[in-house]
């Protein structure tokens, strides 16, 4: 009973390294067809597969937050980079079960290979039903997962791509 007050939400955790229209786009369809009360944006101190990033994390939650501060129904945490390190997924769903009734995990296509080589991904896997953004060039491989969900993403965009224009304009 106690957990049905509780807000259902979804969480969208990611490095945002930039935040891009592809991660707008993730949580305008995310916000269209799941049914939650809130969706937490959540910008990673470091990836726990990654050595860096390209912006300071200081920058990139500001960024985020700027490009969600019209958005009433979406909450950008600073959760993960306030903890100081590579945080795994599991320790950020389990602070945020604490508060709301955790529905969904928003992940890109891109994790799908990997999924099951983060920290907890059994216990992962029984608390949520995932959602699956599908992007360009990337299979979407949905056998690893419990329950799932697909969302239709139609952008031909990443932050890589974007960092290495802003390092050739930087050059030229």
């Amino acid at each position: 009973m106690f957990k049905d007050s509780k807000e259902s939400v979804a969480v969208y955790g990611g490095s945002f390294d930039p935040p891009h229209i592809g991660h707008k786009e993730v949580v305008l369809e995310a916000l269209n067809v799941l049914k939650i009360n809130t969706l937490i944006v959540l910008p990673t101190y470091l990836n726990p597969f990654k050595k860096d990033s390209h912006f300071s994390t200081t920058k990139r939650l500001k960024m985020t937050k700027e490009m969600f501060e019209d958005f009433s129904a979406v909450l950008v945490s600073d959760f993960e980079i306030n903890e100081g390190k590579a945080t795994p997924t599991a320790k950020s769903l389990a602070y945020f079960q604490k508060e709301y009734v955790v529905k969904y995990l928003i992940v890109g296509a891109d994790n799908l290979a990997s999924i099951d080589k983060w920290y907890n991904f059994k216990w992962i896997n029984e608390q949520i039903t995932w959602v699956v953004a599908t992007r360009r060039g990337y299979e979407v491989d949905t056998s690893k997962l419990r329950a799932f969900k697909i969302l239709e993403i139609d952008v031909d965009i990443s932050s890589t791509e974007i960092r290495k224009n802003i390092v050739k304009d930087n050059h030229t």
